[in-house]
């Protein structure tokens, strides 16, 4: 069997694999990213919204090969109609860009490979290499022909699946209650604003929301997240977000260019992402945000802090847990809270009928926010619709 060695091998060439292996590459280690698809950031599962706010923090430079469209704002819709429009004045580096995902997705598996990283397309890994009881790499398949990688240390950056972690032994299961459900179409000959990203949340979307990211020309990702266990009787992602497209005249006679679907974790983080020579970073993490699905930007900085660990575990030679505990300390004090308070909201909103939403966006309206965040959201629910925000009003 043909075997490489290495410094480090990360599985899973997406934001946080890539990160990982440019941080760790960076830091002088012999690093191997490997890929299972064909095609890097292909085929899309993502609705490609992202804020700004976080790029310069991980060592991003904004190119305009990646940027789709510019937004100025968001929207906030109720199922009855009631808006909340906000632009930079009052979001701030929270507005974002719309992407062309697999275009970013190149654009950082590129740095990776500059950095020094080897990468491995069509390679997926198949197990993980113990010997006595340590993690020393990992079984691979690379174009159909079984190979190993041995390592110093593996990174799991194999998202929502996170079969690695798995096979390492770290328990990465998810209650159906913390799953989303769904569904988006790439949509052309539709009116939206076009620079404005939409959401619209209640009834609509049970658990989750609907999203219209606008990409100019007609064109905008037309999603939907639901939590199945709300849907009412035979009803799925894709039967909600087909009722609410019949129901919307800007969209009902556009046409659909693409669809795709899948799963997204709405959970706060593992108990622990990290075990002897083995670190998980990302959505395989399940370091995402629960209340948007957002992950892009988790995965982009924990794929930082574990390579900037893994570089100074390499100056002892020690990939111990108890080594890697500084990536346990940098992502939890950089997100954890923020994580958890958003957790609690998510499953706070999705009790709550359609007039309570339609009465906290009209709260929110005529609060008079000087700056927009989910933190300051709370906050002004909090005077008013103090049981909305019971149970975690200390993270307030």
């Amino acid at each position: 069997m043909k075997t490489y060695n290495c410094d480090i091998v990360v599985c899973g060439a997406g934001p946080g694999g890539s990160m990982a292996a440019r941080y760790c590459a960076e830091g002088g280690l012999d690093t191997i990213l490997i890929e299972k698809k064909a095609e890097i950031g292909a085929p899309l599962r993502c609705a490609e919204g992202v804020s700004k706010s976080w790029l310069d923090e991980v060592g991003i430079e904004a190119d305009p090969t990646w940027i789709r469209a510019d937004m100025k704002g968001a929207i906030i819709k109720s199922p009855q109609g009631t808006t909340y429009q906000l632009d930079e004045s009052k979001a701030g580096n929270e507005v974002g860009y719309v992407l062309e995902r697999h275009l970013f997705d190149k654009y950082l598996a590129r740095k990776a490979a500059e950095a020094g990283a080897k990468i491995m397309m069509r390679t997926s890994c198949t197990g993980i290499i113990r010997e006595n009881g340590k993690i020393v790499g990992i079984k691979a398949k690379s174009m159909g022909e079984e190979i190993e990688i041995r390592a110093k240390c593996v990174v799991a950056a194999d998202g929502y699946e996170s079969q690695v972690g798995r096979w390492a032994g770290i328990d990465t299961t998810l209650k159906l209650s913390d799953i989303d459900s769904c569904i988006q179409y790439r949509m052309c000959n539709i009116d939206v604003a076009p620079d404005y990203c939409e959401f619209v949340i209640g009834s609509v979307a049970p658990g989750g929301y609907v999203w219209i990211f606008p990409k100019g020309n007609g064109v905008a990702n037309v999603g939907i997240g639901v939590a199945g266990q709300l849907c009412k009787g035979n009803a799925d992602a894709k039967m909600y977000l087909d009722k609410f497209i019949a129901n919307d005249p800007r969209l009902n006679k556009g046409q659909i260019l693409e669809i795709m679907g899948g799963f997204v974790s709405t959970c706060p983080g593992l108990d622990s992402a990290i075990d002897d020579n083995i670190i998980l970073v990302g959505d395989a993490a399940r370091i995402i945000d629960p209340i948007t699905g957002g992950g892009i930007c988790h995965a982009c900085r924990t794929g930082m802090y574990a390579g900037k660990v893994l570089t100074e575990c390499a100056k002892t030679g020690d990939f111990s847990k108890s080594a890697l505990k500084p990536y346990e300390k940098m992502w939890r004090d950089r997100m954890e809270d923020k994580l958890f308070r958003n957790f609690m909201a998510k499953e706070k909103l999705a009790t709550l009928d359609d007039e309570t939403i339609d009465e906290l966006i009209k709260l929110v309206k005529t609060a008079n926010l000087e700056h927009v965040t989910v933190y300051n959201l709370l906050k002004a629910i909090k005077e008013k619709f103090p049981k909305v925000v019971e149970g975690f009003e200390d993270l307030i």
